[in-house]
C-alpha cells in the first residue's frame, strides 16, 4: 500500500506542475517502500539527490508560471520553496555527515510537503488561475 497517494484535491493546472507533484508522490512512495524493507539508508543519499534536482527544477518552473500569470503571493510562495529547499539541503548534509535517520526524516518532510503546501498555499494558485481563466473567457465573449 502506498505510503502516500494522489488525490483530486491536489490538482493545480492538469499539466507540469501537477506532473511534477505526481513524481514527488512516487518518490515518497519509494523511499517509504524501502525504509520499511530495511532499504532507507541504502537509497537515501541517491534519492535524495535526485529530490532536491527535481523540486529545484519544480519551483523554478512553477514561480515562473506564477510570475506569467501575476499571481500576487509569489514572493511569499517563494520564501516557502526556498525553506523547503533548504530542509532537503539540511537532510543532505545530515546524511552526509553519517545520521542514519535521514530516510525517515526525508519521508515525513516530503508527507508534509506534499500534504501541506500543495493543499494550501499552490491551492491558492489554482483559485487565482481558476478566476483568472473565467476573467479572461468572459473578456473574450464581450469583445464578440
Amino acid at each position: 500500500m502506498a505510503y502516500f497517494v494522489w488525490a483530486d484535491d491536489m490538482v493545480i493546472d492538469n499539466g507540469l506542475i501537477d506532473e511534477d507533484h505526481r513524481k514527488l508522490v512516487e518518490q515518497v512512495n519509494t523511499l517509504h517502500t524501502a525504509t520499511t524493507e530495511g532499504r532507507g539508508n541504502e537509497i537515501v543519499a541517491t534519492l535524495l539527490a535526485q529530490i532536491i534536482a527535481d523540486t529545484a527544477e519544480h519551483l523554478r518552473h512553477e514561480e515562473h508560471e506564477m510570475g506569467l500569470a501575476h499571481f500576487p503571493d509569489l514572493e511569499r510562495h517563494k520564501d516557502t520553496h526556498q525553506l523547503f529547499l533548504n530542509q532537503l539541503y539540511q537532510l543532505q548534509k545530515k546524511h552526509q555527515s553519517g545520521s542514519i535517520t535521514v530516510a525517515s526524516e526525508l519521508s515525513t518532510a516530503l508527507r508534509d510537503w506534499l500534504s501541506l503546501h500543495i493543499r494550501r498555499n499552490d491551492k491558492e494558485l489554482r483559485i487565482f488561475l481558476e478566476k483568472k481563466r473565467r476573467t479572461d473567457r468572459a473578456l473574450v465573449r464581450a469583445l464578440k
